[in-house]
């Protein structure tokens, strides 16, 4: 006997509000200091091309991306961590690439934390470059206690040229 396993269909559709529950706790889970259900709403209300992966009927992941002035600036992009590390997260970074270039941007920027090599490894692999450094840009905590003392921690700040002619 074979045991047959389905894999889910990704989609990426239009963040809706009443996708903010579900992007907020997806938020919680991947972060340690996650972004407010309100700035998630802000983010829609203001016209943000804010994204969401669905499989099957469950949020998943989230991207928010601003463009402006031919630049873009990816603000947020989180996968729930039960489902990284199986693409999810690139296919929503090839979205808000190919977003950016509809809306006529020419370059991507983002921020990135050190300490987050995943990360790091996935934008450089679709060939952002750091280009610089926001000192103490993240919250920090020393250890799991809510009460404990908050550091800060640098942000890496990379940047992409955007082909026109890339889909």
């Amino acid at each position: 006997m074979v045991a047959v396993v389905k894999r889910q269909h990704a989609l990426i559709r239009q963040m809706q509000p009443y996708d903010l529950d579900a992007v907020h706790a997806n938020e919680c889970l991947a972060y340690e200091f996650p972004w407010t259900r309100g700035i998630f709403a802000d983010c829609i209300r203001v016209g943000y091309p804010c994204r969401v992966l669905e499989l099957g009927d469950n949020v998943v992941g989230h991207a928010i991306t601003s463009i402006a002035a031919a630049e873009a600036h990816l603000l947020n992009i989180c996968i729930q961590p039960a489902q990284q590390g199986r693409g999810y997260g690139r296919r929503l970074l090839h979205h808000c690439l190919h977003l950016a270039r509809q809306g006529g941007a020419e370059s991507m920027f983002l921020e990135v934390r050190p300490s987050n090599w995943a990360a790091i490894r996935m934008y450089q692999a679709e060939g952002f470059s750091v280009i610089g450094r926001r000192p103490d840009y993240y919250k920090q905590s020393t250890d799991h206690d809510p009460i404990a003392h908050q550091t800060r921690e640098d942000a890496l700040v990379m940047s992409k040229a955007l082909d026109q002619q890339a889909s």
